[in-house]
């Protein structure tokens, strides 16, 4: 049996697109860029390893060159000298950097503006899928800024030391998508001074039970449940809360669920999608929940019978079908994404231009 509650823990909310990235990866692809765009980039990630290195990698035509420069913070780059240099496209490993609660890298072309990134994973034992909403490059060649929104399952479990740096980095604000009972289980640790606002996306809807008795069953759940994320009236209220608390609440944003994929997983479909995000990139995202969160996906069925196992694995992982029957239900009673912005979360032209004023550069 499947309560609405483990439903909820395993219908958390996330990521990702295409082929899915691994843990502590960030990138974007988008090969069809406007000509002489400012941001000559039309792929870029970091990635930090385990013994402290860092990969940056980028693609770009027609440069001389690129340089990289790094910081322990996003404002506070140092230009002055060069931890890297690259062609056009290029892979470089950066070392001997020191301690920092994260490492921000700004490459800098030979033609047009620079990008500033990060890795995309906080690296957060307690919430291995806390990670960054930015980073991606959208349709028409702007990136979507990082350190401004993170997405993230439970946060129950973040120590002194996870929430210490979550100030440092700025989080204000935490919006809690869970359930009364899931709360309940395991309330929000919030950084000091940081503000946890509640919105029960599946309201009413998650205080039954649920009951899927076959792999199918489970698989047709989580299709139905993502349909929920459109048309439930909760989730049309908390999603509106999350992308109007993104476009104007001061500070950083955090938005989460239990295990941050399902309802955190439209969150940030519908975010990068206002955003102008690429589908294909909209659902890597989504599908990198299944890489972030894969030690406890293992580690569940692990400890259970192998047919109930076979039943609880479609309730852990995500798939292209669950976000894409989101999308399907938008296209079915909408009939175009900018319309579900508007007309079903409620989000006026001058939030959408706040949003993308906030969110956008380049």
């Amino acid at each position: 049996m499947v309560s609405a509650l483990a439903l909820g823990a395993l219908a958390g909310g996330a990521t990702a697109a295409g082929a899915a990235q691994p843990a502590g990866t960030h990138t974007a692809r988008h090969t069809d860029r406007a000509p002489q765009h400012p941001i000559p980039f039309t792929a870029a990630k970091v990635t930090r390893d385990s013994d402290g290195r860092y990969t940056i990698s980028w693609a770009a035509t027609g440069l001389r060159g690129v340089t990289v420069y790094a910081g322990s913070t996003q404002g506070h780059i140092d230009t002055r000298h060069a931890v890297a240099r690259g062609t056009s496209t290029d892979s470089v490993t950066v070392t001997g950097l020191g301690a920092a609660d994260r490492m921000w890298f700004r490459l800098v072309p030979s033609r047009g503006e620079g990008l500033t990134l990060a890795d995309r994973s906080l690296h957060l034992a307690s919430a291995p899928n806390f990670r960054d909403a930015g980073g991606y490059r959208t349709a028409d060649g702007s990136w979507v800024r990082m350190g401004v929104a993170y997405r993230s399952g439970d946060l129950s479990k973040l120590t002194a030391k996870d929430l210490a740096e979550l100030r440092r980095l700025g989080i204000a604000t935490v919006y809690d998508l869970r359930t009364d009972d899931e709360v309940a289980a395991g309330p929000d640790q919030v950084p000091a001074g940081a503000k946890d606002i509640r919105e029960n996306v599946l309201g009413t809807a998650g205080t039954g039970a649920f009951n899927p008795t076959t792999p199918d069953a489970a698989f047709d759940m989580m299709v139905s449940s993502e349909v929920g994320m459109v048309d439930l009236p909760s989730a049309t209220s908390s999603f509106h809360a999350v992308l109007t608390g993104v476009a104007d609440r001061p500070g950083a944003v955090v938005y989460h669920c239990t295990a941050g994929k399902d309802r955190t997983g439209w969150a940030s479909g519908a975010l990068l999608t206002a955003l102008g995000v690429p589908r294909r990139t909209v659902m890597s995202d989504y599908l990198a929940s299944n890489d972030y969160n894969a030690a406890s996906n293992a580690a569940t069925p692990a400890a259970l019978p192998p047919a109930q196992a076979a039943v609880y694995k479609p309730l852990l992982g995500v798939d292209p079908a669950y976000l894409n029957s989101g999308f399907d239900e938008v296209d079915e009673r909408y009939g175009t994404f900018g319309a579900y912005l508007q007309r079903g979360l409620g989000l006026d032209s001058r939030t959408l231009k706040q949003l993308k004023d906030r969110m956008l550069v380049g």
